[in-house]
């Protein structure tokens, strides 16, 4: 057996970790107590501003068998009061694993095995999530045997710990595949965005009646987004995207109390996924937006002191999104942001224009930031901004970023298309 958790104080063990059912109700417990997770996906956001807003846990998409740094993670997770569940990599179809290669999969177990047993000792793991949205452009059902097999390994090497596979969107035919193939785990996490008020008659849909947890949830995606006329998807803006989240949370997430578990908000830090804007509830310069406020006011009843600026969306030549706007080589425009700030502070503007992104991934694959345009822009300070189109035909996004000083910001963005005539 290897050894495991080092770094956890003398004398503790791992958490009991059980999912009970009682009159008709789910519910998690560690250590015998209630626990209803307040989480987020952590990226590279700060685990101490995630348990100073009210969060309870975070998860993670891998895990590894780089044991320093894992158990320094877990550490710093106990540290703050947070459980951790445990991100496991399961091969996508999709990224060119084969489920019908005997030895691969076999490979894989093995691996798993070894990963689960460097860290299921440490008292800060929460649980053990087996795979991410496996089921995104999938074809062989030969992945739930996998999956099922790799939560039975683990109930034999943990017996203290749930083991989950979250899914992208699911129905009936996923669920039965599920239920029949990979009946040994104990709950699914289930990944819905603009559709997740769609949850309650999914469930009902596809008859599923266990535990889960919304392990991804968030802003309108990408692919549910209105369209301009060229296809570039719009993004909300950070206070719409706020409102959304204590909306979507207060309706659906919180709302089911037969079933659900909790939820992992996506995303704690940022990431490039069609904008640098678009799931992160923080800015890639490190400011907290009002989407931050809203998930500690959801967590916690209670707004922060200082709040993130709110804004509206954003206009270029008086012109919205919506209104798919389309400019000329080389003339002036005219953009405007309208912000506020409840504290009173004093806000700060930054501009900037990128070229869209031609990225095609899916499931939150590896993006690269697009390039930006270098332009000729004066603004007044206040929200307004001229600057001079790009030259060069094109499909562009022009981003604005309202900061109070206070280390907390509001954003958005708006495309637009150049065209010669």
């Amino acid at each position: 057996m290897i050894a495991s958790a080092q770094h956890a104080k003398a004398g503790e063990g791992p958490a009991q970790v059980r999912i009970v059912q009682e009159e008709g109700r789910y519910r998690l417990l560690v250590d015998g107590q209630p626990f209803h997770v307040k989480g987020a996906g952590l990226a590279n956001g700060d685990q101490e501003e995630l348990a100073a807003r009210g969060g309870n846990s975070f998860r993670t998409w891998s895990t590894g068998t780089d044991r320093e740094e894992v158990l320094a993670m877990l550490d710093r997770a106990r540290r703050n009061g947070l459980m951790v569940a445990m991100g496991i990599t399961v091969g996508n179809e999709r990224h060119g694993f084969d489920y019908d290669d005997a030895d691969a999969v076999a490979e894989q177990l093995q691996r798993i095995r070894t990963e689960v047993e460097l860290y299921k000792d440490h008292p800060a793991v929460l649980m053990w999530v087996a795979g991410n949205e496996l089921n995104l452009e999938y074809s062989n059902p030969a992945v739930w045997d996998a999956v099922g097999r790799i939560a039975d390994m683990i109930h034999q090497v943990d017996p203290n710990h749930p083991v989950m596979t979250t899914v992208a969107g699911f129905d009936a035919k996923l669920i039965d595949l599920l239920k029949t193939r990979a009946g040994s785990l104990d709950l699914i996490g289930i990944q819905l965005y603009g559709d997740i008020g769609e949850l309650p008659g999914k469930l009902r849909a596809s008859d599923w009646t266990g535990p889960y947890i919304v392990t991804e949830w968030g802003p309108t995606g990408h692919w549910e987004s209105p369209l301009t006329t060229w296809q570039a998807p719009i993004e909300d803006d950070a206070s719409r995207k706020a409102q959304l989240l204590q909306e979507r949370y207060e309706r659906v997430i919180a709302a089911d109390t037969k079933q659900g578990l909790g939820s992992y908000v996506f995303l704690w830090g940022d990431k490039q996924e069609r904008t640098p804007t678009w799931y992160g509830l923080f800015l890639p310069s490190g400011e907290t937006t009002p989407a931050v406020d809203a998930m500690q006011y959801v967590w916690t009843g209670r707004w922060p002191d200082n709040r993130a600026p709110s804004i509206r969306p954003l206009r270029l030549d008086g012109r919205v999104a919506l209104d798919s706007v389309t400019l000329r080589p080389g003339v002036s425009c005219e953009a405007r942001a309208d912000a506020e700030d409840s504290d009173g502070d004093a806000l700060s503007y930054r501009w900037t224009v990128l070229r869209e992104s031609t990225a095609s991934t899916i499931g939150g694959d590896r993006e690269d930031v697009p390039p930006q345009v270098p332009l000729r822009m004066d603004e007044d300070g206040k929200g307004g901004l001229r600057f001079t189109a790009p030259e060069a035909p094109g499909n562009y996004r022009l981003f604005v970023e309202v900061h109070d000083g206070k280390g907390h910001a509001a954003y958005a963005n708006l495309p637009f298309r150049v065209e010669a005539r």
